[in-house]
C-alpha cells in the first residue's frame, strides 16, 4: 500500500472511532438526563405543599374514603414525629387489597392506616 493511501485509512479509521465515541456519548448523557428527571418527579410527587387546611381536605374526601371496603372510619392525627399532621384511615383488618386503594397523600398531607378492628355500639350501663 502506498503511503498516501495508508493515510487516507488512518483518518478514515480515526473519524469513525471519533464518530462512534460521539454516539456513545450522547446516549449516556441522555441516559443520565432521563435518569435524573424521573428521580426529580418523583421527588415532586412525594412533596406536594400543603395548600388547604387538613379538616377541610378530610371533609371534602371522607365520603370516597368510607366508600372502600374495610374502611371503618377516618380522622385526623399525627405522624411519628408527633408534630406531622396526617390523615389517618382506620381498617376492619389487616388486608394489602384494601392498602392498595387508600392513596398515600391527599393534598399534601400523608395518609395512614390502623388496623382497629370493627365498631360496636357499647350496650346500656
Amino acid at each position: 500500500m502506498c503511503p498516501a493511501s495508508e493515510a487516507i485509512l488512518e483518518k478514515q479509521v480515526l473519524v469513525g472511532g471519533a464518530s462512534r465515541f460521539r454516539r456513545w456519548a450522547w446516549l449516556a448523557l441522555s441516559l443520565v438526563v432521563l435518569l435524573l428527571s424521573a428521580c426529580q418527579s418523583d421527588v415532586r410527587k412525594e412533596t406536594v405543599p400543603v395548600q388547604r387546611d387538613i379538616n377541610a381536605v378530610l371533609e371534602d374526601h371522607q365520603a370516597e374514603l368510607m366508600a372502600l371496603p374495610g374502611v371503618v372510619g377516618v380522622c385526623i392525627s399525627l405522624l411519628e414525629d408527633q408534630k406531622t399532621k396526617c390523615i389517618k384511615v382506620l381498617l376492619a383488618r389487616k388486608d394489602k387489597a384494601i392498602e392498595k386503594r387508600i392513596p398515600a397523600m391527599l393534598e399534601g398531607y400523608r395518609v395512614v392506616t390502623e388496623v382497629t378492628g370493627e365498631f360496636r355500639p357499647m350496650g346500656p350501663r
